[in-house]
């Protein structure tokens, strides 16, 4: 069954001498609650001895045995070996950490949740996609890139908890490690799953901070005699602002937080498509795919749009994080309600990105600015004929949804540095190391965003190698871990759609290299534009 570690734990009460040391693990309550792995390599079990004469579970003081290389993942539904791990205690350090030490969350916050993880300022470059694609290609690609994450979306959902082992897997990176070994995680899914954190964080403070100065200029007016900030400037203003929220303890907590992110998305989108729609097409609009004169360079610039629609999809790095802040039961499990969360939130992000992308194109055609897409066309070609208070409120919600943004997508990596004390303290970690470790990381993504301005450069390159974590990796580790009928529908499907997924990343990856290569990179430290 695995490694199996016994806990030294004051929760677990001492049977007398006579009984040579022995530890007794009372009965749970008639609805067993499904457990959380520890941060460690295994979940901690212990060895089970049949019950004594009072009918208490007995845990035998025996050396640690040795791994068996039979998996530990798959017993009977039934099985004596599944009653005796859920009535085991495993690591408290779930209780400390803030992804899972609030768990009364529902259908609501999973909603709220992924709404505001699930739109973003990524998504206005769709348009450019289109002037790639086409129509017709542009359409189908989009749609097939909605439904293929909206499937691994799902099977992450279900792989969240075991209904044969009763455990959960409250982190991304926990469930690809107990499925291919914590070694292939370290390898494959570490990078990828940080990048998509601090990563993205790193964004929001370069696209806030920007957006702060255009809030400025458009609400100070062109006469205005105040002193602008520099870029650098604003940029710490706007991490200031994302640290002081930083300090909400979990991922509970900031429910709130996320309703306020997923709102103004919402508004933001709707308002730049309806803006570019009412507005009409702009003079000269082509439709025609743009065409390079070197084939190599048509086949990247496909790849690149192919990249633009995968990069549109997030937070799949988040789903586990999200449902694990939700109560579970064997009678309820908490897959209900995410799923229903999920389903409504995609319902949204649908409405929002179909228009975004289809009215943008239809709009601006081949003339939407490649850099920075929907939000660059409103001040460009609206920023004369449209009303101040629409540019400076669109503005307003773009740094809004940013600020929000950051706590979600912040939230594992303040739970990965908190791991680290706990495991090595055995104890919660107290407010103000809390506070101190949330503000350096923020401040760090600061450092970055002003030390590395180039880094959106390189976003294509990197983004390449986070694409399986939304589009390959859920369908190999439901391989893995559900085992389904070799040769049936979900043995093809999940074959065919992960190795889809490893194969996209790959040749965005080396079409990331080729436009590095191709067009060079203006390497400039400490100069953010």
């Amino acid at each position: 069954m695995g490694d199996f570690v016994e806990e030294e734990s004051s929760a677990i009460p001492q049977r007398p001498a006579m009984d040579f040391g022995a530890h007794v693990v009372s009965a749970p309550p008639m609805q067993s609650q499904y457990n959380s792995p520890s941060l460690s390599r295994k979940p901690l079990l212990f060895p089970i001895e049949p019950a004594d004469s009072n009918g208490a579970i007995v845990v035998a003081n025996k050396a640690t045995p040795k791994p068996s290389h039979t998996s530990n993942f798959f017993t009977p539904l039934s099985s004596p070996m599944r009653k005796a791990i859920q009535l085991t205690k495993l690591d408290p350090q779930d209780a400390w950490l803030p992804i899972t030490e609030s768990r009364n969350g529902n259908a609501y916050y999973a909603a709220f949740h992924t709404l505001c993880s699930g739109i973003g300022i990524q998504a206005l470059v769709l348009p450019v996609a289109f002037t790639i694609l086409g129509w017709t290609w542009g359409i189908i690609c989009l749609t097939v890139a909605f439904v293929w994450q909206l499937y691994t979306l799902w099977l992450l959902v279900k792989l969240h908890e075991s209904t044969q082992t009763g455990m959960r897997y409250s982190r991304y990176f926990q469930l690809f490690s107990a499925s291919f070994g914590e070694r292939m995680g370290k390898i494959f899914a570490l990078f990828p799953i940080m990048y998509l954190s601090g990563g993205t964080c790193v964004a929001l403070i370069i696209i806030g901070g920007s957006t702060m100065k255009i809030f400025f200029q458009i609400v100070c007016g062109h006469g205005c005699s105040a002193k602008p900030l520099t870029n650098v400037e604003w940029y710490l203003v706007f991490t200031c602002a994302a640290v002081v929220l930083s300090q909400l303890p979990n991922l509970n907590s900031i429910a709130g937080v996320s309703l306020i992110g997923a709102a103004t998305a919402i508004a933001y989108c709707t308002i730049m498509w309806l803006v570019s729609v009412t507005s009409g097409r702009l003079d000269g609009v082509s439709y025609d795919p743009v065409k390079e004169n070197d084939n190599m360079a048509m086949i990247f610039s496909v790849l690149n749009a192919l990249g633009i629609m995968a990069f549109a999809f997030r937070g799949h790095n988040l789903t586990l994080e999200i449902q694990a802040t939700m109560p579970s039961t064997e009678k309820n499990p908490s897959h209900v309600p995410m799923w229903i969360g999920v389903k409504v939130a995609y319902a949204i992000i649908a409405m929002c990105l179909f228009p975004l992308a289809i009215g943008g194109y239809w709009a601006y055609g081949h003339k939407i600015p490649a850099n920075g897409g929907m939000l660059t066309a409103i001040y460009q070609y609206h920023g004369r004929d449209t009303s101040q208070f629409v540019l400076a409120l669109t503005s307003l919600l773009v740094i809004i949804n940013a600020v929000t943004s950051f706590q979600i997508y912040g939230m594992p990596m303040f739970d990965d540095m908190e791991s680290k004390y706990t495991k090595r303290k055995n104890k919660p970690c107290p407010w103000w190391l809390r506070s101190g470790f949330r503000a350096m990381f923020g401040y760090g993504c600061f450092f970055v965003a002003v030390a590395i301005p180039f880094l959106g450069s390189l976003a294509g390159l990197i983004g390449g190698i986070a694409v399986p974590v939304t589009f390959a990796y859920p369908c190999f580790m439901w391989l893995r871990i559900k085992k389904p009928k070799k040769y049936g529908i979900m043995w093809w499907l999940n074959w065919v759609l992960g190795l889809s997924g490893m194969i996209l990343s790959v040749v965005l990856i080396a079409a990331g290299i080729y436009v590095v290569i191709d067009t060079g990179i203006e390497v400039s430290f400490f100069k953010p534009h």
